[in-house]
C-alpha cells in the first residue's frame, strides 16, 4: 500500500526579487509530478524547541516515489537554478499515513 510523502522545507530567503522566479518554476514542477501545497509561507510559531523558521514549505505527492521524481525532474532542476545565492533551503522527505 502506497504512503502519501510530504517534502518539508525551510526557506531562508536572501533575495526577494529573485525568488520570485524560482516560485514559478517550483509550482509548475510540483503540479507536474502530482504535489499539492499544504503549507506555503504564512505565519509561524514555535511550540516547544528552538527551530526558528523564516518560512516553511509542504508539499504533498501521493508517495516517496512521486516526491523523488518531482526533486530530480528537469523541471525542478531548473527552479533550484534559478534559486541559486537568492535563498537556502533545508529540505526532507517524510512519508506520511
Amino acid at each position: 500500500m502506497k504512503k502519501p510523502a510530504y517534502v518539508v522545507v525551510d526557506v531562508r530567503v536572501s533575495d526577494p526579487e529573485r525568488i520570485v522566479r524560482y516560485r514559478e518554476l517550483a509550482e509548475i514542477a510540483v503540479g507536474h509530478y502530482g504535489g499539492r501545497y499544504l503549507a506555503r509561507g504564512g505565519a509561524i510559531e514555535t511550540l516547544e524547541g528552538e527551530w526558528q523558521p523564516e518560512r516553511v514549505v509542504i508539499v504533498r505527492f501521493d508517495d516517496a516515489e512521486a516526491a523523488r521524481r518531482f526533486y530530480d525532474s528537469p523541471e525542478y532542476r531548473a527552479a533550484r537554478e534559478a534559486r541559486a545565492g537568492a535563498a537556502e533551503f533545508d529540505m526532507l522527505l517524510v512519508e506520511g499515513l
